[in-house]
């Protein structure tokens, strides 16, 4: 016998659903970019990126939504695309990586309530952010 309601459980257990879906992404998101966009400590990661970041706020609110378990349409948009395929070609070294996770992580703690998730989400972000780094090494 099947559980009709499992997948409905399941998916309100996901991080997406823990901090309350797209409206709380959507702060830490914007609070992210405002923070590149504003501190100082951020300026070489802010030289990287457009001067118009309102395209990014959506497209990286997007990746976040199905990161965390959401609605996936940002992976239905730019199928087969992931973080190493979204940044190739940046100049990424250790300091802008530095900067993306320091940046993250404020707007993170800035933005969401739960401080177990975030400094889960935060170690995940310092892993893509290490990952994406060597990648560009390589690259």
């Amino acid at each position: 016998m099947t559980d009709s309601n499992a997948p409905d459980i399941i998916r309100l257990n996901t991080p997406y659903h823990r901090i309350g879906g797209a409206e709380p992404i959507a702060r830490m998101v914007n609070r992210f970019y405002d923070l590149m966009d504003q501190d100082p400590a951020f300026a070489e990661l802010r030289a990287m990126h457009a001067p118009d970041l309102a395209p990014m706020r959506v497209s990286l609110a997007g990746f976040l939504n199905a990161w965390t378990g959401g609605p996936r349409d940002w992976f239905e948009v730019n199928p087969g695309k992931c973080m190493m395929s979204a940044h190739k070609g940046f100049a990424i070294d250790a300091e802008t990586s530095r900067q993306w996770v320091d940046a993250m992580d404020r707007a993170a703690r800035d933005t969401l309530d739960d401080a177990e998730l975030v400094t889960a989400m935060i170690d995940a972000f310092r892993q893509m952010a290490g990952g994406i780094l060597r990648n560009a090494s390589q690259g």
